[in-house]
This record gives structure tokens, sequence and C-alpha cells, in this order.
């Protein structure tokens, strides 16, 4: 599956700083990233290996410098860059849609107050190549059809900020808004659920997806894919992108779950997703070129196969798609 994610090495002759190195998205790049022998810092509040040691192995771990700090403090990313002489930064640092609820203020200080601070350090270290995270939730602030959460505020409010940053002070970036994320290191958050009847298949356990519908099925190689491509040169502007992956109903994709894994017991239940299936990639593949893409069989059957080897080495506790 890494095939088809190629990364050159070359593109990349200053360490790259990830932030939520720890999280689905995080764990991929910096696996895309080390595997092509490419010099990653990984920062995230605290070094948390689980999601990353699905993918890599102990040995390709030791090799990445990890960094622990709060996005939130200015000091954090602007040490780290400084300190490491970071050439790029991929921003995937933040707190999802529950933990927002549950703590609005914290949330803004994270999602908020730390992008401010990582598009700072960029401006006082003239960086030019970097990128960040947004949210498909970021069109519930000017899509009446899409529900509004303070998380998608909080990312749309990011993404006015970055071109403000390039406006007064030239400090380009890319913003991408992923669809529903879904692979290997999938674990947390209501569209998790996808992911979770895979590894439910796998487990040969019986799991019923919380909702149906139309779902943006869009692999977590291929978004992290994307963001190493947005870094992988100087940028001049400040741009933002939906990126969707494949549109599929949940039980067209039980019916590919099945087809690989014939005694699965996926079901369905609930009400469609409040979020928007149809937005394009094209204007993102226009804009970096080539950065791989995944089908949805191929992704099914890479997910649930690399989930059947981690079961066999024991590395998947058996409730961890509750």
């Amino acid at each position: 599956m890494i095939d088809l994610f190629p990364v050159n090495n070359a593109d990349f002759p200053e360490p790259v700083i990830v932030t939520g190195a720890g999280g689905c998205i995080g764990s991929w790049v910096i696996h895309l990233l080390q595997r092509s022998g490419v010099n990653v810092i990984a920062l995230d509040l605290h070094k948390d290996t689980r999601r990353p040691s699905l993918l890599m192995s102990d040995e390709e771990l030791a090799s990445i410098v990890w960094l622990d700090g709060d996005i939130a403090n200015p000091q954090t990313i602007k040490s780290a860059v400084e300190k490491h002489k970071a050439g790029a930064i991929i921003h995937l640092a933040a707190l999802q849609v529950p933990f927002c609820k549950a703590n609005p203020i914290l949330g803004a200080q994270v999602n908020v107050v730390g992008t401010t601070n990582v598009l700072e350090a960029a401006r006082e270290n003239g960086i030019k190549r970097l990128a960040y995270a947004s949210s498909i939730a970021a069109h519930g602030v000017f899509n009446p059809d899409t529900v509004s959460t303070l998380y998608g505020a909080y990312k749309f409010c990011n993404e006015e900020t970055a071109k403000v940053y390039m406006q007064d002070w030239g400090v380009p970036s890319t913003c991408l808004r992923p669809g529903v994320v879904y692979g290997v290191g999938r674990d947390q958050g209501m569209t998790s659920k996808t992911t979770a009847a895979i590894l439910a298949a796998a487990m040969k356990r019986a799991y019923t997806v919380p909702f149906n519908g139309p779902v943006s099925w869009l692999h977590a190689g291929e978004v992290a894919s994307a963001f190493i491509k947005s870094v992988s040169k100087p940028r001049d502007e400040a741009r933002v992108f939906d990126i969707n992956g494949v549109i599929a109903t949940v039980e067209e994709s039980i019916a590919k779950i099945e087809a690989i894994a014939p005694n699965s017991k996926i079901s369905v239940e609930g009400s469609p997703l409040p979020f928007p299936t149809d937005l394009s990639d094209q204007p993102l593949r226009d804009y970096l070129g080539d950065y791989g893409s995944v089908g949805l069989t191929k992704g099914i059957a890479h997910t649930y196969e690399h989930f059947c080897r981690l079961i066999d080495l024991g590395k998947l506790e058996p409730d961890a798609f509750a």
C-alpha cells in the first residue's frame, strides 16, 4: 500500500516537523517520511506511539526524534523549529468534535491558538512550506445543510487566520479539509466507525455502524501523502482545499467487507452523517499533482489484511473497536 505514496527524499533537504504525530493521520505522515529517509521531527503533547507502532517497527520508530510539548504554548513550536532548523511544518495537532464541545476554552486554545502559534513560528523563521489540517466540519459555518460545531468553527477560523498571515506577512500555507478518514490507526470519533467495522470483521466480531447513507471514504495514507506533497516545495499563497476520497454508502462498503470476509456480521442503523459527500478532490490534485489514490475495494482489503496481521501479532486488543 505505501508504494502508492512515493516520497522523494531530495524534496526535503531540511527536517519536517509533524504536530499531532501520535494521531491517525500523523502516524501515516511520519511513517511515509521515515520510510523515505526524510528527517522527521514528531511533536505531540506526550510521546504516544500506540498508533505509529501499528504501522512501523520498533527500529523505525527509534529513528524518529520525538518532542513532547503543548501546541497552545507558543514556545513549543517556535523552539522545535529553531532547535532542529526545520524547513517544513505539517500541522495536525487538534482536539476533535466531542472534546471541543466538552471544553470549549481548551478546544480554542489547542485548535485556534495552537494553529496561530504555528503560523507565527513560520513567519518568524521564514518557512514557506506549511500545511495544516482543517476539516469537512468547517463547512458547517457556511453550509446550511451541514451541522455547525465548535470544532468546525475553530477550523474555519484557522483558515481565515492563515489567509491574513499570507496577506500581511507573506506566510504561505496549504490547508486540507479531510472528509471521513479510514484505515489503520483511525480509532477515535464518530466517523471512525467505518474503520471499526473493518476491524470487527478481522476480529470475527459482530458490529453495527451507527449511521447509514453516503460517506466519503478517504484512506489515511492518501490524505497523509497529500499533506507531504503540500510541503514538498515552497509555496507562495494561502490555499484551502477539500480532500474527500471515494464516495460510497455505508451499505455498499459493508458489501465489500463481506466479500473479503464472508463470515463477517456487520450491520447498520441510524441516520446519515450531516456532512457533504459530493466534494471534489480535483482542485487539490490540479494544485499538487499526483499524491496517490486508493480505490475503495483495495483500501478496505488492505486495512482488513493489516488488521489481521496486527491481531496475529497481539498488537490489537479485543475491544479496540468499541
